[in-house]
């Protein structure tokens, strides 16, 4: 006896469950799908279904994953943008998310919380040029501007 095929909504309940999970964007949750052994057509009905109900939205996805970012200190400019990309986002999307984020949060200030929470004592003028490439270094893998970097740990 052979198992019963998957249909649309087989899909489309998968796809729910991986929703109530975490938020996802389209390309994850079609990669998701796809990994899933279902049809072309079973993730297209299931995602146009996900669309209908509000249930995916990558605006949102994108807004919330770069206030997320931005909120715990891994990333800035950039990184978020990078993030947002290998997330299957659009750039119009990736950039709007950003311009919005960005909109809500001082630079400045995220830079100092996540200097104290990661680097507690440290202190330009006394550290090491190692030190100092090392502190650099990491701020600039988050996104934040060289000359800025700079400017605040001065």
């Amino acid at each position: 006896m052979t198992p019963p095929t998957s249909n649309a909504s087989d899909a489309f309940s998968v796809a729910l469950r991986l929703l109530s999970r975490c938020d996802r964007s389209e390309a994850q949750l079609r990669e998701k799908l796809k990994q899933r052994d279902f049809s072309t057509d079973e993730i297209t009905t299931a995602i146009e279904r996900c669309y209908n109900y509000n249930y995916l939205d990558d605006q949102r996805y994108a807004l919330a994953r770069a206030r997320a970012l931005m909120r715990t200190g891994k990333g800035v400019g950039g990184r978020i943008l990078r993030d947002l990309r290998q997330r299957g986002i659009d750039d119009d999307t990736a950039h709007s998310a950003l311009d919005k984020a960005a909109e809500e949060f001082n630079l400045e200030v995220l830079f100092h919380q996540e200097l104290s929470r990661r680097f507690p004592t440290f202190c330009y003028t006394r550290a090491s040029a190692k030190e100092r490439r090392r502190v650099v270094s990491y701020f600039q893998r988050r996104g934040f501007p060289l000359d800025d970097i700079f400017t605040w740990l001065k």
